[in-house]
């Protein structure tokens, strides 16, 4: 049941990330989830190489359109959880970088299944005045529908997302658990290694 929800997550935050680059800015959040959904749909079933997997591809992608509309540094320091602070600046980069190159490894993965899904919203219960917002929806296609909310943020007059739910798990809370006990048996560099090793055996597979 996990690795289904933790894939599905993976496969319906991809659809999301991969054209959030191209969101006008002061778009309400949950038309903006709605709008580069379809986008990315769009894009797979048209891209070959990206229903492949081409990790190259991927990581351009992530890099020029993704990460500049993801509030990346309060995502893994809230999976990190009270150990952030304890961090250096060099060990916080490094827990970025290794982390973003975790995720995005796994989103190669993810995204040959993303090519037969759509998307629907739920009714959002938000204000206009408010700063934080979760946006829901539902993934739907073969099989039973999926929940899929968004944690997001405002910033200036663009939206960011710093955390996903699928099934009623939220990413943050399922890292912070793992993410915890490699650094009470390792400390902070214990993590930043083991996400190292993993990030190269899988690169190593590639």
């Amino acid at each position: 049941m996990f690795r289904q929800r933790f894939t599905s997550w993976l496969s319906a935050l991809v659809m999301l990330f991969m054209a959030a680059g191209v969101a006008h800015a002061q778009q309400a959040p949950d038309a903006l989830v709605k709008q580069v959904s379809n986008e990315v749909l769009e894009a797979a079933k048209a891209d070959k190489s990206i229903q492949a997997g081409d990790l190259r591809k991927i990581i351009a992608l992530v890099e020029t359109k993704v990460m500049p509309h993801v509030n990346f540094k309060r995502m893994t320091s809230s999976a990190v959880g009270r150990y952030w602070r304890q961090a250096t600046p060099e060990q916080q980069q490094r827990l970025q970088e290794e982390f973003k190159i975790l995720l995005v490894r796994t989103y190669a993965g993810a995204l040959s299944q993303a090519k037969d899904k759509t998307v629907q919203l739920k009714p959002s219960r938000a204000a206009p005045t408010d700063t934080e917002i979760v946006v829901r929806t539902e993934i739907r296609g073969n099989g039973d529908p999926i929940q899929l909310d968004y944690r997001m943020e405002k910033a200036g007059d663009d939206w960011k997302i710093y955390d996903v739910n699928v099934l009623g798990v939220w990413l943050v809370d399922n890292y912070r658990n793992s993410f915890a006990q490699e650094i009470s048996a390792g400390g902070i560099d214990g993590l930043i290694n083991k996400m190292a090793e993993r990030n190269k055996a899988a690169a190593a597979r590639s």
